[in-house]
């Protein structure tokens, strides 16, 4: 593959469709049938899968209490940095390829490896890209989105586009500027911007509203070397409410939807949605998408789970068939994610050593996507759901005074009238349980 023939997966085929598949048959797809036809598209269509490069192939299993425990043969090849990330992105579209996704996602500093100097980075930055082209061409495999890693280097502990040093804003922008222009020249079809360090520990060292003015404005740096570049993608912001900082700007999606709106953004970005983040601002699973999708803001997501039973962001591969078939009842309902997709920002336990384990995390969550997808195509064919929740609003199609308010041309006066003519309102059941009941049906 593009100048080598290692194999780094070897004794893994290609995995096919088996619908017939034992339970303990892992290492073959029982639901996803990526041409079948489901509502006019076919699966991969609507599902648009993706693979991190930063979990799967540079996430090694170290934690805050212990070391590494994943041994990977792409890590281990060669002394040179530049070398080692050539053969972990060799690696990468074999894996890609037997899996049969379509997509991949990077953050810059994932797929090369800093220099010394900005110079010397985006050299290496340039040469494996050249080499990520070569990959794309052999094996028609496509770039989703790219990113800037603006939190790890020590440079960025205040903040990027909201660092208080207008040096290390500059930094920011410079390397926003060259990770845009790699993506545009991988084919990227939207780019994401995760503000990791971008919020605050302390609010007595902190001017809020500055930072949140000076991260405005390099949003709009971004918007117009979109424009230059010719880049055609979607710019995506991606929330989270916490980690590492103790607050972030872009907590939720409804934070971060009234941030693009008031600062004149809002028709530039859309959201990038991580349910793991949505359960760890307070919010239910699928809140998020939901609350995007109604706004015509979703744009993409990044298809993981986290445990709740703790408090961080665990990056688990989601495996709850309710939750999946929740997101997928907004999917069809706005009809596809495209240009987003599905992207598995989602790494394996660091106690799941194999390299096999690889391909059975992303296998199984494929699969649940897959059958949440057939069980809510069912859902919206038979239309019974829906026909209960319009018809629980129906007073607002159905009176006068329910026209007036929908049409925004009621007035206090003429609602305090009507009371005092009609009195006080029936009490009407919320019905929660038979909804959860019925949703249940669907998921048999």
């Amino acid at each position: 593959m593009s100048g080598s023939t290692k194999e780094f997966f070897s004794g893994i085929k290609p995995i096919k469709y088996n619908p017939q598949a034992a339970a303990d048959d892992v290492l073959v797809f029982k639901h996803y049938n990526q041409d079948e036809v489901i509502l006019g598209k076919p699966m991969h269509e609507w599902l648009r899968f993706a693979v991190c490069f930063w979990h799967t192939f540079r996430g090694l299993g170290a934690d805050m209490f212990g070391a590494s425990t994943l041994d990977r043969p792409w890590d281990q090849q060669q002394s040179d940095p530049v070398s080692i990330a050539k053969d972990r992105l060799r690696a990468a579209f074999e894996f890609f390829s037997k899996l049969g996704v379509k997509y991949y996602t990077f953050h810059d500093r994932d797929i090369a490896p800093e220099g010394e100097t900005i110079e010397e980075t985006e050299r290496n930055l340039d040469e494996i890209v050249q080499l990520a082209k070569q990959l794309q061409k052999e094996t028609g495999i496509k770039c989703l989105w790219g990113t800037a890693n603006l939190f790890a280097n020590p440079r960025y502990m205040n903040g990027a586009a909201t660092n208080p040093d207008a040096h290390v804003f500059a930094y920011a922008a410079a390397q926003v500027k060259k990770a845009m222009e790699v993506t545009h020249e991988l084919g990227g079809e939207n780019y994401v911007f995760w503000g990791g360090r971008e919020g605050y520990i302390t609010l007595l060292n902190t001017d809020v509203r500055k930072e949140l003015d000076h991260f405005a404005a390099f949003l709009r740096m971004a918007v117009e070397h979109k424009k230059k570049i010719g880049f055609k993608g979607q710019l995506l912001i991606e929330p989270k409410p916490k980690e590492p900082t103790k607050h972030q700007y872009d907590y939720d999606a409804q934070t971060v939807m009234g941030f693009l709106n008031y600062y004149g953004l809002d028709k530039d970005f859309k959201l990038n949605i991580e349910p793991n983040h949505t359960t760890m601002a307070g919010h239910a699973y699928e809140h998020d998408v939901e609350m995007c999708s109604r706004y015509g803001m979703l744009g993409s997501i990044d298809s993981n789970t986290g445990d709740s039973s703790l408090g961080w962001d665990t990056d688990q591969f989601p495996m709850n068939l309710r939750d999946c078939a929740f997101l997928m009842r907004t999917i069809i309902a706005q009809g596809g994610l495209a240009p987003g997709g599905l992207n598995f920002d989602c790494k394996v336990r660091r106690e799941s050593t194999n390299l096999q384990d690889m391909f059975i995390a992303h296998i199984g969550a494929m699969d649940c996507f897959a059958l949440a997808l057939r069980k809510m195509a069912r859902l919206f064919e038979e239309k019974k759901y829906d026909a209960l929740v319009q018809q629980r609003y129906s007073s607002y199609a159905n009176t006068d005074i329910g026209k007036k308010i929908e049409s925004g041309k009621a007035t206090f006066e003429e609602l305090h009238a009507f009371i005092k003519k009609n009195g006080e309102p029936s009490k009407t059941s919320g019905e929660q349980e038979k909804y959860e009941a019925i949703f249940n049906r669907y998921l048999d």
